[in-house]
């Protein structure tokens, strides 16, 4: 996935003049479709579940309306981030009960919370935008960090994007490194070492350009830093936790599961508790990028999220995916959508793109399972 993000962007480059390369256009690429990318982080676990979420772009809507009024009172942003996570949290655990408890599937309780919380947003909201009283909110979602600390570029260089993509390189490398080290002291198999290091070079190549695209205009995104803690702590959630292996045993069999001593109601109520917070977090982000709350916002969220996930290997009978897989989805549709969007390409001309790639996705993805007998 990583290889086709970039033959993606790679031929871009020429229909668009080279613009998709520009720093300007990578700051905008994730200030456009952060908000997927986190959406996309909730969904992958929804998914391998065997569950989906229709609801997230109304329920986006609805809580981007609400928060726009609670920080409209002066309360400030972090309370005004909170709230709206609190009230993803109570959405989240409302329509997890229903598909946990009740058994009702996914599919129509998200379809009913997403006629619910569309009509409940235009109540709230008399169908008119609700505008926010100064430019606070949309720090999270349109500034970025060197601007929020005040300081002034080096030689036209913003130097935290570079600074701190250092460091996560050097931390990302040792831990590679030790990893490699405990497989071999237990005799897992490992890859060779060409291969290892030829990841080690991709991943540094990948993070340090990025962080000298962020660093040549304006500087490290906020959201870009939202955005990697999210898929840091969901990561290691699935990856290296009890909860994690609880979530992946329930969607490749919820009944070996149950009949495991794992409590496969709860593990369900706890995904869409998730999910509903990070479409609480979503919902800001979204709304600060708009810098008001529009009644008909999230229009499409969860095509989107969805799209992303199937395209970055989760698969559609449950049990696999990867929180990093489904961000490298979400950016491989961005650069898509960007590309097409610098061309002048209509959205008529996006969908299409968008509904072939889907498509080719998920029958990749059940080609390989039949080829390898799992059905």
């Amino acid at each position: 996935m990583f290889i086709m993000l970039a033959v993606i962007m790679i031929v871009f480059a020429p229909l668009t003049h080279g613009n998709n390369f520009s720093p300007r256009n990578f700051t905008n690429i994730f200030f456009q479709y952060s908000y997927v990318l986190i959406l996309a982080v909730g969904m992958v676990q929804v998914i391998i579940i065997l569950g989906i979420d229709l609801s997230v772009g109304s329920v986006c809507a609805f809580v981007g309306a609400i928060s726009a009024m609670v920080y409209n009172t002066g309360v400030g942003m972090p309370l005004t981030l909170l709230a709206a996570l609190f009230i993803g949290l109570l959405i989240g655990a409302f329509q997890g009960l229903w598909v946990a408890y009740a058994k009702i599937p996914a599919f129509i309780v998200t379809l009913a919370g997403m006629l619910l919380f569309r009509g409940l947003t235009y109540l709230i909201t008399n169908i008119n935008p609700i505008s926010l009283k100064d430019t606070g909110y949309s720090h999270l979602a349109t500034g970025t960090v060197d601007e929020v600390l005040g300081l002034e570029p080096i030689g036209g260089i913003a130097p935290v994007a570079l600074i701190l993509g250092v460091l996560l390189l050097v931390v990302y490398v040792i831990a590679e490194i030790v990893s490699r080290r405990t497989k071999i002291q237990n005799g897992f198999e490992i890859a060779p070492m060409g291969l290892f290091i030829a990841k080690l070079v991709l991943i540094a190549a990948l993070v340090l350009g990025l962080a000298q695209r962020f660093s040549a205009y304006r500087g490290l995104p906020v959201v870009v830093v939202v955005l990697g803690i999210t898929v840091f702590v969901f990561n290691f959630i699935l990856r290296n936790t009890v909860l994690g292996r609880y979530i992946y045993a329930v969607g490749g069999n919820s009944r070996s599961a149950k009949l495991s001593g794992i409590n496969s109601e709860f593990i369900t109520f706890v995904v869409f508790c998730i999910m509903g917070i990070l479409t609480g977090l979503a919902a800001v982000v979204s709304t600060g990028y708009m810098n008001s709350a529009l009644p008909q916002a999230g229009n499409l969220f969860e095509m989107d999220a969805i799209a992303a996930c199937y395209i970055g290997g989760v698969s559609a009978s449950g049990g696999i995916g990867t929180v990093v897989g489904v961000i490298v989805g979400g950016l491989v549709m961005s650069a898509i959508n960007n590309g097409m969007s610098l061309m002048n390409l209509g959205t008529h001309y996006q969908y299409v793109v968008k509904a072939l790639i889907l498509l080719l996705a998920v029958f990749y993805d059940i080609y390989t399972r039949r080829k390898a007998g799992l059905g």
